[in-house]
């Protein structure tokens, strides 16, 4: 299937995102650590993060013409974050400073055996945004607005300028709080983590949590499966996608990056199941490299890796 959205020509921006950034501090560990321990490193970086910023800077580097709408602390590691997004070529003109707030943190611990991570992250209140500093002709500059679930009442007020405009609206959601249903009544494209359909509904099976979940949305549901791939609930019948097998050094970001290749795949008008399978390559090929960012394949390491 196909969704033949009717995207507006007439917008400055392929994609707008508002969302999360962040400064990652990643390292990779022989073993996750055990308490009153010490460990030597194998490998360590600083790399720019977050779920939307990321996956912006994917779609940037992919030739998309991308907004980023956010917070950053005014804080030496704001401007690194601030920095990490502009240099991909992401707009930033939309993002606003916080003289006073500590910008985005996380502690990333990487097991080198597997390359699963742990992530330990604070966020500063003041970085939610307040009432009426989110400017509604900001927002719906895109052909698609890009959401996270984490400052959710600006979500929510986004999602609903997108919807009053035609906009499509894609979500990356990954926990849930007093206001996360009715965030996703108002998404066209939720695409969760693997663990979110459980958390929502209660149901461990993942067909069962879908099909559950989509008696309070009309949009179309998706929960990433890590190297399983993907499952997906479109027009009542589920769709597995198998995922590709890597040698991972670090999954950091891979969910992120999914969610890139997915609005890409949106763009170009693909097949479902193409858009799934270019995704399920973009994330896999990011786990060749440590962080979310550097490893972030291009569209000739993608189409090579799918004709292969």
């Amino acid at each position: 299937m196909r969704f033949n959205l009717s995207l507006s020509q007439n917008k400055p921006f392929d994609v707008v995102g508002m969302g999360l950034n962040s400064v990652d501090f990643i390292g990779i560990v022989p073993e996750f650590p055990t308490g009153n321990s010490k460990m030597k490193l194998l490998r360590f970086s600083r790399q720019g993060g977050g779920q939307v910023a990321t996956a912006l800077v994917a779609l940037s580097r992919w030739g998309i013409k991308t907004r980023y709408i956010g917070k950053i602390g005014g804080d030496e590691f704001g401007t690194f974050s601030l920095n990490s997004i502009r240099d991909e070529g992401v707009d930033i003109s939309s993002v606003r400073v916080e003289p006073h707030a500590t910008t985005q943190l996380a502690m990333i611990i990487v097991d080198a055996r597997s390359g699963d991570r742990t992530i330990l992250w604070e966020r500063d209140e003041k970085l939610m945004y307040r009432k009426d500093e989110l400017r509604k002709e900001e927002v719906c500059s895109g052909k698609i607005l890009h959401l996270d679930g984490h400052d959710i009442q600006a979500a929510i007020q986004c999602a609903r300028w997108a919807k009053e405009e035609g906009i499509p609206t894609v979500l990356d959601i990954d926990k849930v709080e007093s206001l996360t249903l009715e965030l996703i009544k108002e998404i066209d494209f939720v695409v969760s983590s693997a663990r979110f359909p459980k958390l929502i509904t209660g149901i461990s099976d993942e067909e069962k949590a879908l099909r559950e979940l989509q008696k309070v949305t009309n949009g179309f549901l998706c929960a990433t499966l890590g190297e399983k791939g993907a499952i997906a609930l479109a027009n009542g019948e589920i769709l597995y996608v198998e995922g590709f097998k890597v040698k991972a050094v670090d999954t950091t970001g891979a969910g992120d990056v999914f969610h890139g290749g997915f609005i890409y795949g949106l763009l170009q008008n693909w097949d479902l199941k193409d858009i799934l399978r270019f995704a399920n390559a973009a994330a896999a090929l990011k786990c060749r490299e440590i962080g979310g960012r550097k490893g972030i394949p291009s569209l000739t390491e993608i189409q090579h890796f799918l004709r292969s």
